[in-house]
């Protein structure tokens, strides 16, 4: 699915209202393959040290009648964690969270992105909704608009901190679809997770090798420090196509 016409835009540089086309569309997809398929994974590879080798901006989905591996993992401790607390995992996250502020990136009325105390990436991130939500889908109008605001924001730190276009894979977890949309999955709580491999520098990258693969991750930063890293301010000057500048202002796991 390509998000732009422009082959060298990239989604902080988008408008708002061509973020929020790119959101809309992400949820018919969703609907339209999750008619027939338990679950379809958005997801985003960006720049070539994610893999990606295609330079126009967009992602891919992918659909399958079964729960792949991350899938059934968090549906398992998503569901054991309502049934015995009596309030969706990522939700009670997202509250704790919102309250601490040791650990936000970004917020605003509807969403929020932290740097998760799990994380293992340098500067991984967590996207949540304030309210609960179960799908993409789900979103009111409202909350759509706020999404594309926050996206924006957080790319655009990503952006910012290095002064390069930052690479990740990011992607939506929602609940499944299929056969389980007359199921009860109020245990779901709808999040975007985004992995970035940047470290120290624009080429300066962490690997998860040696002991972190076959015994423990290790963390280069603390959650707290990744996150303080990206609530500065400032703005950044992009050149358009055709040699027309425009600036993009600055406002930047695995579940449990």
């Amino acid at each position: 699915m390509c998000f732009h016409p422009w082959s060298d835009w990239t989604l902080p540089l988008m408008s708002l209202a061509e973020l929020r086309a790119v959101i809309d569309r992400w949820s018919e997809i969703s609907v339209e393959l999750g008619a027939s398929y338990s679950w379809v994974q958005i997801f985003e590879n960006k720049g070539a040290m994610m893999g990606c080798s295609n330079p126009h901006p967009h992602c891919q989905i992918w659909a399958s009648n079964f729960l792949p591996s991350e899938a059934s993992l968090e549906d398992r401790t998503q569901r054991k964690h309502l049934s015995e607390r009596g309030v969706p995992m990522l939700l009670e996250y997202a509250q704790l969270e919102a309250e601490r502020k040791e650990r936000i990136v970004v917020e605003n009325a509807d969403w929020l992105v932290v740097v998760p105390h799990w994380a293992v990436w340098p500067f991984q991130t967590l996207l949540l909704p304030r309210r609960h939500v179960c799908r993409l889908q789900d979103l009111r109008d409202g909350e759509r608009d706020s999404l594309a605001s926050i996206l924006k924001r957080l790319l655009t730190k990503y952006d910012n901190l290095f002064q390069v276009p930052f690479p990740y894979s990011m992607g939506w977890h929602g609940a499944p679809t299929g056969a389980y949309l007359d199921a009860d999955c109020s245990h779901w709580q709808l999040h975007a997770h985004y992995y970035p491999p940047l470290l120290r520098s624009a080429t300066v990258r962490k690997f998860m090798v040696g002991y972190e693969m076959l015994a423990q991750a290790q963390r280069d930063l603390t959650p707290e420090q990744a996150s303080g890293s990206g609530r500065g301010d400032g703005r950044r000057r992009e050149k358009a196509p055709g040699g027309a500048g425009r600036s993009a202002g600055c406002s930047p796991t695995h579940s449990p």
